[in-house]
């Protein structure tokens, strides 16, 4: 397993870096909206899709993508102020009552939700090569809070976070990843890497309220899986499982942060 992990990251890693640094505006969108898309069919297995809902869910997304970059559309503020109660508001409370979607009309919804901004944020803060470090930067604080918990925890972790969702998540993970996101937006922000530009404690409010985020996006994902009965969102990454289980925390983190931008 540990082999698989680290030959699929020799490739996938230089992949999505070049692509971040190198690819020109409409490769970039294509790259992200497979991304978005394989990520979207992951998702329609646990929402409980059946194999023709499914593909024609995925035609009807793709179809609005190709559209909207054409014709260079931008999310209105109602659909990012959606996105902000969703991630801040519904979703808490989706991980606290443990919902379902059995293929329901809210699966659709939740999907789009879910994916579209995402999409549209992985496009809009990146409008140009030059901007792949701001990025990055976001993204890195995504696997900073991951990495940074995942040893918290197995060192100090003792009160489990949400036992009932994913056993192995602690409050002190949690807390000890917070810590060292904090480390981490002191050095990016000293070295000009954010696409915003405020003082020191907004800086830190933001990365704790994304720290949050990036948590309970990984939470979200792991209940669709758990209600699902499944352990992997897919077998498409060889010892990694999904392009879910690999951007939870990312399509979480990337459309709050994006609507937080776009609102402002």
């Amino acid at each position: 397993m540990l082999k698989q992990r680290i030959l699929t990251a020799l490739w996938l890693l230089p992949l999505m870096l070049g692509m971040l640094f190198y690819a020109p505006n409409g490769l970039w969108a294509a790259f992200a909206g497979l991304i978005a898309l394989l990520a979207l069919w992951e998702y329609s297995r646990m929402a409980g899709l059946d194999a023709r809902r499914t593909n024609h869910y995925l035609a009807a997304s793709l179809i609005f993508g190709i559209i909207a970059y054409a014709g260079g559309w931008t999310l209105p503020n109602l659909v990012w102020y959606a996105v902000l109660a969703f991630w801040l508001i519904v979703m808490p409370m989706w991980l606290v009552k443990k919902w379902t979607l059995k293929g329901s009309w809210q699966a659709y919804t939740v999907g789009w939700l879910l994916m579209m901004p995402f999409w549209f944020a992985l496009v809009s803060l990146r409008p140009a090569p030059e901007s792949a470090v701001s990025l990055l930067a976001v993204m890195g604080l995504v696997w900073v809070a991951d990495i940074s918990a995942y040893f918290s925890g197995k060192a100090f972790g003792k009160h489990k976070l949400a036992p009932a969702i994913s056993p192995g998540k602690s409050w002190e993970g949690a807390i000890g990843g917070a810590l060292c996101v904090a480390v981490y937006l002191i050095i990016v922000r000293q070295a000009g890497w954010l696409a915003f530009d405020t003082g020191w404690p907004n800086t830190l409010l933001i990365g704790l309220v994304l720290t949050v985020v990036s948590v309970c996006g990984d939470l979200l994902e792991s209940w669709l899986k758990r209600a699902a009965g499944i352990k992997d969102s897919s077998k498409l990454l060889p010892g990694h499982g999904g392009v879910f289980d690999r951007v939870d925390s990312l399509i979480a983190v990337l459309s709050v942060y994006a609507a937080v931008l776009a609102l402002a």
